[in-house]
């Protein structure tokens, strides 16, 4: 079943870049962007991440927690974490259960050739634990500005 607005987010728990284990429902009190991406390292990702990065301190202002997820493993985000200066959490899905929970894995085209991957998608989850928007064919490259827009937190 497809994730939609309106729905409660699914509860889960996933190591972060230092190892600790972290749940969703750890955050309920906080908006939530739960952003699922493919690759740490990579210049979509890349991209993507960093822009968060730059529009943190609005997320900041009211109280707005980032997490990305990806199948990397810790010692991967902890790098990527360091080097980008990356202020906010990432997890590591290595076998793709919550990326699954979540619709985020699945078949997909890369390069004239399918195979089965990471499909980029965000989700914004209230302070309740409820969806209340769903981003799918993320491009990385304005998805920050699109989520502080439906955020009413414009740059």
């Amino acid at each position: 079943m497809a994730l939609k607005e309106h729905m409660v987010a699914p509860d889960f728990t996933l190591p972060d870049q230092e190892g600790n284990m972290r749940k969703l429902s750890d955050f309920r009190g906080k908006p939530v962007i739960l952003y699922f991406y493919p690759k740490d390292f990579t210049s979509g990702c890349t991209t993507e991440a960093c822009n968060f990065r730059d529009d943190f301190s609005q997320y900041e202002e009211t109280g707005t927690v980032i997490i990305g997820v990806s199948p990397d493993p810790q010692s991967s985000h902890q790098k990527f974490m360091e080097k980008y200066n990356l202020p906010f959490i990432l997890l590591s899905d290595v076998n793709h259960e919550v990326l699954q929970l979540y619709g985020a894995w699945g078949m997909k085209k890369n390069y004239g050739k399918e195979k089965e991957g990471v499909l980029r998608t965000t989700f914004i989850i209230d302070e309740a634990g409820f969806i209340t928007k769903v981003f799918e064919g993320v491009k990385p490259a304005q998805h920050s500005s699109e989520v502080l827009a439906e955020l009413n937190l414009e740059r």
